[in-house]
């Protein structure tokens, strides 16, 4: 285990130790870099970009989360129930997003939101129509949350469907000697299978949402009055610390966001495997 701890501790611990560490200092014009205790954190508590971000990704969490496991749970089910037709195919198409590049994700999805110059706008001028802009400030959230649920979709059915095919098919033939149709075949039999995958699913998506990045920052380009440099904590970090050149006070906000994440993420697990959940 030696090679595994000291690329561990090397990798993962050093980084956490070292923002740790920039946390605790403050650069000031006068005395340079100082000792300011947690000065800093004091501060992040009651910056209010700061928890509007927060807010912005929980509400982004609690909405987008939902729709992108319940689309690839179904189409998980379907995929399983040997009931349809082209299962490889239709398995692959909707993976294959996943495989495409957040970036080239977001700049294509982009492209077609645009009212002035992409797919929306050609429809506007098509069918003499004024449809709502997806970059405005009141769609932007559920825009992004589009092209992530896009995104992701695939990965979360493939676990999903990964699942569902180790489950026993003598369940199967016993439920079907009792005569339970399908609907009560997936909620007897293969939903309980797979929690401990709905569970794994859902924590990766609730780390993934507290860690949105590439789309805002992207589509930021497109929608300058919709998206702050603040719109998200992970984007707020980045723009204090390689716009605003405040790297301890960016440590910080990292490492609240890291804990934040931590204890919403354990508190889901715990609740998600506990028996009769």
């Amino acid at each position: 285990m030696g090679p595994f701890a000291a690329v561990f501790a090397l990798v993962f611990l050093a980084p956490i130790a070292y923002s740790i560490y920039l946390s605790l200092f403050r650069d000031q014009l006068i005395g340079g870099t100082t000792f300011v205790g947690l000065d800093n954190y004091t501060q992040a508590f009651q910056d209010d970009k700061f928890w509007a971000s927060v807010g912005r990704v929980s509400l982004f969490l609690v909405v987008q989360v939902p729709i992108m496991l319940g689309i690839a749970l179904l189409v998980a089910l379907a995929l399983d129930s040997g009931r349809l037709y082209g299962r490889d195919f239709f398995r692959i198409s909707i993976f294959l997003p996943y495989a495409v590049p957040a970036v080239v994700a977001t700049l294509m999805w982009g492209f077609m939101y645009g009212t002035r110059f992409g797919l929306l706008g050609d429809v506007n001028d098509a069918f003499g129509v004024s449809l709502p802009d997806p970059l405005s400030p009141d769609l932007v959230l559920a825009s992004i949350g589009n092209i992530v649920t896009w995104e992701f979709v695939g990965y979360n059915m493939l676990i999903f469907y990964s699942a569902l095919r180790v489950i026993p098919h003598s369940l199967y033939e016993a439920a079907e000697i009792d005569g339970a149709g399908q609907f009560r075949v997936i909620a007897a039999i293969k939903l309980p299978a797979i929690r401990g995958a709905l569970v794994i699913a859902t924590i990766f998506s609730i780390i993934g949402s507290f860690q949105l990045f590439n789309e805002p920052s992207i589509l930021r380009n497109l929608a300058r009055n919709a998206i702050t440099t603040s719109y998200t904590p992970n984007y707020y970090t980045y723009s204090l610390s390689f716009s605003g050149q405040q790297h301890n006070y960016s440590a910080t906000v990292a490492i609240i966001m890291g804990l934040i994440t931590m204890v919403i993420a354990y508190v889901v697990q715990l609740r998600g495997m506990r028996k009769g959940a």
